[in-house]
């Protein structure tokens, strides 16, 4: 997969997870099946970092060569294998009260970041002079 693919995708995921938790809606948390918080200051302190995060990707994506410098692939591998192996811990070892669906989302997306992460390391590690300029 290309660098700026992965990027992309590396971004639109934490966007999308950094803005769920900014908000923090009670009755879709309820639904989904994954613990709740009240007051809900953590999740959303975790949803304003995931969504810088997928900020500094875009940038990071789209800098002008030379330009500002966003977070690379090489932290984005760092922070999706970091969240995806502690989330995939707290599932196997954690001993949590969670629905069936919620195991499953949870689980799901223990396993996207834990894959993103080897498709990111891979795409690092090629040689440079098969890497994507863009």
């Amino acid at each position: 997969m290309r660098t700026s693919t992965l990027l992309n995708l590396d971004a639109a995921i934490n966007l999308a997870l950094g803005i769920l938790l900014i908000a923090f809606p009670a009755p879709l948390i309820t639904w989904l099946g994954i613990p709740g918080a009240a007051p809900p200051f953590y999740p959303s302190i975790l949803g304003a970092v995931l969504f810088g995060i997928g900020l500094a990707l875009l940038l990071e994506r789209y800098r002008p060569r030379p330009g500002m410098v966003g977070l690379g692939l090489a932290g984005a591998v760092a922070i999706n294998l970091c969240g995806g192996l502690v989330l995939a811990g707290w599932l196997l070892l954690g001993r949590l009260s969670l629905p069936v669906r919620g195991n499953l989302l949870l689980g799901t997306l223990a396993v996207v970041l834990i894959g993103l992460s080897a498709l990111e390391l891979r795409a690092q590690l090629r040689p440079t002079y098969t890497r994507d300029a863009t």
